[in-house]
């Protein structure tokens, strides 16, 4: 595309109003000033004062305390209080001189001025509590939040509504060569923030136009949990493969001295992109029977963000039941997840969801179904004039001479004559293919060069 760009604002650099805090009744306790930092994403972790504001019990601490000691041997107060997540003054030094009286733990020497120094050992009756604890689940790591503030933290930090303009989505699709037409139906269906159905031929960029459409529409970062505690059950959501930490992982401090609660971790807002691996175990809890803790589930994961399912059709499971999984959530916004012990319970459903398939939409889909999604979209292959201009772009980026000659034979030769249809990967692929050639034989790589054009063809292309 090589149309002037104008100059862009940076979608959400503009920072939400704080929202009006009621006035605190007599005697209640001041809510904490709004953070000097600002509001990411339009929610903050609140700060932690003592063990209540956690939601959790004394004795969950505890235990989670002692299996950390049991693991890991002895350890430095304010070790112990990173390793949590939970803050040392107020909160740890008092579950650690409860777990004292108790004699689970002594203190074995202290390494510098405070409590926060003393290096805490566990004894033998601790080692018997921490083994009854890990007996019900190997969890030890960073404290839990509740389930019913992990939900209302997501439904906080809602996308805004989009205002994604033509100029927005050219920014990001400045490396590729899309059609009018095609930015016309991409703009409106990214501004929905819904979901999303692509089709079409393989190679042509669903992928990349589904990844360029989350960085349009998912600028903000945002929060969420190391885990989430329901009832005593653990479920680990931060994923360090599918979650990209956030480049400032500094804490939000209030203008009160005191710091964000910190079980929560900054991070861009997804984009999880799944393909044939899919299955519908997968989009469920999962459990694992000897750590006894759950895994959330892809569109957990995902949750303030994008989730793609690629590939769609060659699942392991049948089109139509991976279909009737989404209609609730779709329709309602909202999931339900199932324990081990079958409880179900409810999880939100902020994501933005985009089907994308090389398969024809009528052998997968019904019109049912696709009367819930909003926007179909086929993403066909290259005109001729995009398939030049996308060679010459790819040239420059490649740094590979662009020839006018070898081009029109690579297209007589390798398409024409072989009933070829261009795909918009061709043009990288290949020139990929020439540069590692050239680097073999030791010379430029250059299109004008016919045996380096027949040989990596040769190389990509496979007769069927």
């Amino acid at each position: 595309m090589t149309n002037n760009l104008k100059p862009l604002r940076r979608l959400g650099s503009q920072q939400p109003q704080q929202p009006q805090r009621p006035r605190p009744a007599a005697g209640a306790p001041l809510p904490p000033s709004k953070p000097k930092t600002g509001i990411i994403g339009g929610w903050n972790p609140p700060p932690l004062r003592k063990l209540e504001d956690t939601g959790l019990s004394k004795l969950a601490v505890s235990d989670l305390i002692l299996k950390i000691l049991y693991f890991r041997g002895d350890m430095i107060g304010h070790d112990i209080a990173e390793e949590v997540k939970l803050p040392f003054n107020g909160i740890i030094d008092q579950i650690l001189e409860f777990l004292k009286r108790e004699k689970l733990i002594e203190v074995k020497g202290a390494g510098g001025l405070g409590e926060s120094s003393y290096r805490y050992e566990i004894l033998g009756e601790g080692i018997k509590r921490a083994l009854e604890a890990l007996d019900r689940t190997q969890y030890a790591s960073a404290a839990p939040v509740p389930l019913d503030v992990y939900i209302e933290s997501i439904n906080a930090q809602k996308r805004p509504d989009a205002s994604i303009k033509e100029e927005d989505m050219m920014k990001v699709l400045e490396n590729l060569i899309v059609s009018k037409d095609m930015l016309d139906k991409i703009g409106p269906a990214a501004n929905s923030g819904t979901s999303i159905f692509l089709y079409g031929p393989p190679g042509n960029g669903k992928t990349t136009l589904s990844e360029a459409i989350g960085r349009v529409i998912l600028g903000e970062d945002m929060w969420i949990p190391y885990s989430i505690d329901v009832d005593g059950q653990i479920i680990q959501i931060y994923d360090s493969v599918n979650h990209e930490l956030s480049k400032d992982q500094a804490p939000v401090r209030y203008g009160t001295g005191e710091v964000a609660d910190p079980r929560w971790i900054r991070i861009r807002r997804p984009i999880i992109i799944v393909g044939g691996e899919l299955t519908m175990e997968s989009l469920d809890l999962i459990y694992n029977p000897i750590s006894k803790f759950y895994e959330a589930p892809y569109q957990v994961k995902a949750n303030g963000g994008m989730f793609l399912i690629d590939d769609f059709g060659r699942q392991q499971v049948s089109p139509h039941a991976l279909l009737n999984r989404w209609i609730v959530p779709l329709e309602k916004k909202y999931d339900f997840l199932t324990l081990a012990n079958g409880r179900k319970i409810q999880m939100p459903f902020n994501v933005m969801i985009i089907f994308s398939t090389n398969m024809d939409p009528a052998d997968l889909v019904d019109d049912a179904f696709l009367r819930r999604i909003k926007y179909k979209i086929e993403v066909g292959d290259p005109t001729p004039e995009q398939f030049r201009s996308l060679f010459e772009l790819m040239c420059k980026i490649r740094n590979v001479p662009f020839d006018e000659r070898g081009y029109n034979y690579l297209i007589k030769e390798w398409y024409i004559k072989h009933n070829r249809s261009p795909r918009f990967v061709h043009p990288r692929d290949l020139l990929n293919q020439m540069k590692d050639i050239a680097n073999y034989l030791g010379v430029d790589p250059t299109m004008a060069s016919k045996e380096l054009l027949d040989r990596a063809c040769d190389s990509y292309f496979v007769e069927l």
